[in-house]
């Protein structure tokens, strides 16, 4: 049974197949398809074409029936038909750079070998979205509380990540440790009305 499905996702074409060395990037990181494009396949087609190493062909957002977001990736050609180890390394310290999450793995599909790589970690925030007052949901403002906690867990990327579900809510947060955004948010979360009920989970 499928349990993903591709968002707004673009691929290379078939009869590209044979020419060059293709490679994919899976981020272990739950953000949209044009935040996707932003953060990660826009620098790195830059960085690619300016060191001669290839371009972005390609990319997609994944996504569970539930509608949570899963994972992206990034499809990448080489311009060597050859595998060019110091090119891959340089691929992988590029999205790292640009903020790969643990979890995170490089594909080469002419050995189907499988690099994993990403440094940060990711905290998860699922709100409750139908036991809380009327009041509550008539004044929440997911993004507003989303830049609360980036600013009290010292998060520069101010990228808003986030999934709206049947019964809650999810927001997500990546940074340099997991425990440090959650001990750097516990006061809040303990007692902001908007996170009565909640859950914390590691995505990363």
């Amino acid at each position: 049974m499928n349990f993903f499905k591709k968002l707004f996702g673009f691929q290379k074409n078939k009869e590209d197949d044979d020419i060059g060395n293709f490679i994919v990037a899976t981020l272990n990181d739950k953000v949209m398809p044009i935040d996707r494009g932003e953060i990660y396949e826009d620098p790195l087609n830059e960085f690619l074409k300016t060191n001669g190493i290839g371009e972005v062909t390609g990319g997609g957002t994944m996504q569970l029936k539930t509608g949570e977001l899963e994972y992206c990736d990034v499809e990448i050609q080489l311009n060597s038909e050859e595998i060019n180890e110091s090119y891959i390394s340089s691929i992988i310290e590029k999205l790292e750079e640009l903020g790969a999450p643990k979890g995170s793995k490089l594909t080469i599909e002419k050995t189907d070998q499988k690099i994993e790589f990403g440094k940060k970690e990711g905290l998860g925030i699922y709100l409750d979205g139908i036991n809380l007052s009327d009041e509550v949901y008539k004044t929440s403002d997911s993004e507003a509380l989303a830049k609360k906690i980036r600013r009290l867990a010292n998060i520069e990327d101010d990228t808003l990540r986030y999934w709206q579900g049947n019964t809650e809510t999810g927001l997500y947060f990546y940074g340099e440790s997991f425990e440090k955004i959650k001990n750097a948010i516990a006061d809040f979360v303990s007692t902001h009305p908007e996170c009565e009920n909640c859950r914390i989970g590691q995505v990363a």
